[in-house]
Parts: C-alpha cells; structure tokens; sequence
C-alpha cells in the first residue's frame, strides 16, 4: 500500500468515524405491533436507567453520590436525543403519532412522586402520563457521553472525550395492558466526538425500519 493510499484510508476513517455498530443485534417486535399502533396517538419517552462503568483510578475521585447524579444525567440526555429524533421524523413527514415533550414527562413525574420508575409497570406510567404507550430502555456505558459528564470527568480525573463503548437496551410497551410490542438491544463502539444524539441517530437508523410509528 503506498503513502497517498494509507493517508485517503486514514481521512476515511477520520469523516466516517463516530461509531462501529455491532453485528450482534436483538430485535423483538410483537406479531401485531402495527395493528395495535394504528390506535396510539400519543406516546412517552420515559427517563433511562443508566450505568456508567468508571475504570478504578476514575471511581476513586468520585463518590457514589456524584457517580449516582452523573448516571441520572446519562439517562436524561438519552431520554432528550431520542425525542429530538423523533421530532426531526416528523418534521419530515415520518412520524405518525405524537411524541410527549421530556419536560412535561418528567414533571408529570415528578408531581406523582415517582422517583424510582422500576416500582411500576409500563401500564401504570402509561396512565399516569395519560399516553398510549411508553418507550423506556437501559443504557450503559464505560464513560459519559452527555457533554455535561464528560467536560466534569476532564476537570477531575484528566479524562477528555466520550464513549469507547456504550450498549443500549430499549422497549415500547403498550399503555392499556403494559404488552412489550418492540424491543432493541445493540451495543456500539465510539471514538472522540460522540454523544448522546449520535448515539441514537446510528441506532436508530436501522431500527425504525422495524418500528411501527415510523414510515
């Protein structure tokens, strides 16, 4: 391979960069998810758990509080990407239902005192925020990709940039009878430069060829 090759491989490799997708992917989809969607109007984008795997010497300069505020940050920062992705589907005329706006989730939340949403089922998060289905997911991560996180483990441990390798375990359930109608499990590896809306722009590039709310 000569010079000029190697350096138009190595610039690909830099405009192309962001993410390497994992061949290994889960997808489950219910036999009659379209029949039961043409009923949903409105649907929930539901905070994400968030687990964030520091390496030993990162953990020492945080305490599990600290370590506890930056998971909670993960998981909003998803729960927002993923409704800008919805957003831009149906600016373009992709998106067939409403999609409830994080801020007003999550105050509805807040109002019912419900801090930790493992003590409910997805019915009852469905009836609560009045939609007819809910979009909840597990995320985790070897280091914090929203940019709030990861600028405050620069400051105390050095570390600059995001993720190296982030998995992400998503489902839609229905909001009458809490019936799981799709799930996604993928894992991803990242470089410099990503973040949380990149993130799900190449999870979902695929993803929503299979979802039933998009066309």
């Amino acid at each position: 391979m000569n010079k000029i090759t190697f350096k138009l491989l190595v610039f690909a490799c830099i405009i192309l960069g962001g993410y390497s997708v994992n061949a290994q992917t889960k997808l489950f989809e219910h036999p009659n998810f379209e029949t039961l969607a043409k009923d949903h109007k409105t649907i929930a984008i539901i905070p994400f758990s968030a687990k964030v795997s520091l390496r030993p010497k990162q953990m020492k300069e945080f305490t599990q509080e600290q370590l506890r505020e930056m998971e909670i940050g993960e998981g909003l920062a998803i729960q927002n990407s993923m409704y800008t992705w919805f957003l831009n589907r149906q600016k373009r005329g992709k998106l067939q239902i409403d999609v409830q706006d994080p801020k007003k989730t999550n105050a509805i939340l807040l109002k019912n005192d419900i801090l930790d949403l493992a003590r409910y089922t997805p019915e009852e998060l469905a009836k609560i925020l009045e939609v007819d289905a809910v979009i909840t997911g597990h995320f985790e991560t070897d280091k914090p990709m929203s940019d709030g996180a990861s600028i405050a483990l620069g400051l105390i441990v050095g570390f600059w940039g995001t993720t190296n390798s982030a998995t992400i375990n998503m489902s839609v359930n229905n909001g009458l009878d809490g019936q799981l109608l799709w799930n996604y499990n993928k894992r991803v590896a990242g470089s410099l430069g990503s973040s949380t809306d990149m993130l799900i722009n190449t999870l979902m590039r695929k993803a929503s060829r299979r979802l039933a709310y998009t066309s």
